[in-house]
């Protein structure tokens, strides 16, 4: 079953796409966190991060990059958040990889409060390890 961005790219479901190149494409979120807040889309549907192929991936940051100082410039931002989400509990609302650009103003209050944790004694270096040993297993 094809999703929205499928649809939005064929032209099926109307957005305002402000970038597209043979990879990747770029609209305006339109349940934005602030004014100018954009979508970078591959156009092919890999659901995440995990899925989508390194050079897919490259694209898309090619196309962050490429799109972050017009939309900083467009809105005068003082700074910008880019932003994937993988999977439902991560707050990914749509199973098609993309990344979100975020332009960021003085008091905008866009994520906060920010939830911070610590770490007990010891138990910072004890993940640190267990990480190590997974990327040795998948290296």
């Amino acid at each position: 079953m094809d999703d929205i961005f499928l649809k939005i790219l064929r032209g099926e479901i109307p957005a305002t796409k402000i970038y597209e190149d043979e990879t990747t494409f770029a609209i305006l979120d339109i349940n934005p966190h602030n004014k100018g807040h954009a979508l970078v889309i591959s156009k092919e549907p890999y659901r995440n991060i995990f899925d989508a192929p390194e050079e897919i991936l490259s694209a898309m940051i090619k196309t962050v990059k490429r799109l972050v100082p017009a939309i900083q410039k467009a809105t005068k931002a003082e700074g910008f958040n880019v932003g994937i989400n993988n999977e439902r509990v991560a707050g990914q609302e749509i199973m098609h990889i993309h990344f979100h650009i975020v332009p960021r103003f003085e008091g905008d209050n866009v994520y906060k409060p920010a939830r911070h944790t610590t770490y007990k004694e010891g138990e910072q270096e004890e993940l640190a390890n267990k990480i190590k040993a997974e990327l040795k297993k998948i290296s």
